[in-house]
């Protein structure tokens, strides 16, 4: 399965007093507000790292359940809470706290799946690799 997202931010002024608004392609994100004081203290808004976190979060979860069905087992359940941690200026560190409630699995196979879950999936293998950027000016 190949695709393409897209994902449009703009922001205006400069980085401490200046503000962005963030707009993604489904517009579930639509001119949603970002700061920095959404980053670094406590605005109203969204910031990178917690979108990252629900990326994350949501792309691990997704295909543990995929994971899961490949060795026949339904999740009822699969909560993840992903905390991303930010240190002297940049990420150092994602955990992954995995809640599941899947009947008639034990501790250790669930461990299993759930470690290749964390291996496979397209977000985890994104945060440490090749960035491409392209760059315009008007």
């Amino acid at each position: 399965m190949n695709f393409t997202r897209n994902a449009k931010a703009q922001w205006k002024g400069s980085g401490k007093e200046g503000k962005g608004t963030l707009t993604t392609e489904s517009t579930v994100l639509q001119d949603t507000a970002y700061s920095f004081n959404t980053r670094f203290e406590d605005g109203k808004g969204t910031n990178p790292e917690e979108l990252i976190g629900a990326a994350h979060a949501g792309c691990f979860s997704m295909q543990l359940s995929f994971l899961l069905g490949e060795e026949g087992y339904t999740p009822t359940t699969l909560d993840v809470d992903a905390e991303v941690a930010f240190k002297d200026g940049e990420i150092v560190k994602v955990t992954l706290n995995l809640k599941g409630d899947v009947p008639n699995i034990d501790v250790e196979e669930f461990k299993k799946i759930a470690q290749k879950a964390k291996e496979v999936c397209p977000i985890s293998k994104l945060l440490n690799t090749e960035i491409e950027l392209n760059t315009s000016l008007s």
